[in-house]
């Protein structure tokens, strides 16, 4: 899945709608693609007729795609389930939900949205070419969606975690196991087998003729793979942080600047002690935050006449932990935001914030190692 957003186009249902950079590769391929279809199943028509149409068809195409990830994220806002956003990106789109639906039946009302919505896409257009079936541009275009959104529906129907089809596969394990985490280990192998066939058969297509199909379909052959491995691997995630809050990890010893020294006397502080970011107290209340790309951004003869507040990240822009936050949901926001160290906080919310310890990614990593370690130690006694 795309590790970053990309570019924000628009808000459909509350939803933000991004593009992700890899979309333009695709796009590209598939105009490209299109274009060569229609050259050679209307050989009369323009150049400039071949291109239009081709980025028309792609256009739609990826309207189609959208309207999938729509069709997920309308059923899972049914059930109150926050969608954070819809990326547009090399394979498709994805749906980033919020948190996992608590019931197996929710999990497979959302998954089974996305091939309904498919199909009923290309229903549409297979009934366009009925209505007017002498627009010649018009059976091109609606036939060549019809047919994509034909397979897309049957394609993301195959048991293969985490494609809608094997969403729908651990909703069925889900709800005679009432197990998820069982569910998941099971829909994640059956995921793997069909990334290792589909990479299987692009091998083979490869070598026997198939020069384009083969090496695409080897490709997203791949990309399920791990897709299913990461899938997995959040359940163990998930098993492994079950139950600890920031203050059972979060560490004491927390480095922190009064606001009124000097960025030279900071300077010196962060060369003694090679701490690249400090909190910056008044009777220890957090007020901001300051570390070395903060203190570069002002000119070295100035650092003597300039206080640490002057140019210190305001408490109300810094990201901050509750001791009570479940330590998985703060692992994602660290991992979320691209930072690795977070301040854990009492009475956040006013001015009497006081910091109370400091939480990162690699405290956090440790805490799953030894559980990891003491639950496999403990399972051979």
């Amino acid at each position: 899945m795309p590790t970053s957003p990309g570019l924000r186009i628009g808000r459909i249902l509350g939803i933000p709608i991004y593009v992700h950079s890899t979309w333009i590769f695709i796009f590209a391929l598939i105009t490209y693609y299109v274009k060569i279809q229609f050259a050679h199943d209307y050989p009369h028509w323009s150049t400039g007729q071949y291109w239009s149409m081709g980025v028309v068809t792609s256009v739609l195409f990826f309207a189609s795609v959208l309207f999938h990830e729509l069709a997920h994220s309308v059923v899972a806002q049914h059930y109150k389930i926050r969608v954070v956003s819809i990326t547009l990106f090399i394979f498709g789109g994805v749906a980033r939900i919020g948190r996992d639906p608590s019931k197996a039946s929710q999990e497979f009302n959302i998954a089974i949205a996305g091939p309904l919505a498919s199909g009923f896409l290309a229903v549409i257009f297979f009934g366009l070419i009925q209505i007017s079936p002498s627009n010649e541009s018009l059976e091109a275009l609606a036939g060549w969606l019809g047919r994509t959104n034909g397979w897309l529906a049957i394609f993301n129907l195959l048991p293969g975690f985490p494609l809608d089809g094997g969403r729908i596969f651990r909703a069925i394990i889900w709800g005679l196991t009432k197990d998820f985490s069982r569910s998941t280990r099971i829909a994640g192998a059956s995921g793997r087998l069909i990334a290792y066939a589909m990479i299987g058969i692009g091998i083979w297509g490869t070598f026997n003729g198939y020069v384009t199909q083969g090496p695409w379909l080897a490709f997203i052959g791949l990309f399920l793979l791990n897709a299913a491995h990461e899938s997995v691997a959040q359940v163990t995630i998930r098993e492994t942080l079950s139950g600890l809050h920031a203050a059972d990890v979060m560490s004491h010893e927390v480095p922190t600047i009064p606001r009124n020294i000097s960025l030279e006397e900071y300077g010196q502080e962060a060369a003694r002690t090679g701490r690249r970011c400090h909190l910056v107290v008044t009777d220890d209340r957090l007020v901001g935050m300051m570390n070395i790309q903060s203190l570069n951004s002002v000119r070295r003869d100035e650092w003597p006449h300039m206080s640490v507040q002057a140019v210190m990240i305001p408490r109300e822009k810094i990201l901050w932990a509750a001791p009570e936050e479940p330590l998985l949901g703060l692992l994602e926001r660290l991992i979320s935001a691209d930072v690795n160290q977070m301040p854990v906080v009492t009475g956040g919310d006013g001015d009497g914030a006081h910091i109370i310890g400091m939480i990162t990614r690699d405290s956090i990593l440790r805490v799953m190692q030894t559980r990891a370690e003491v639950g496999s130690l403990t399972a051979t006694k």
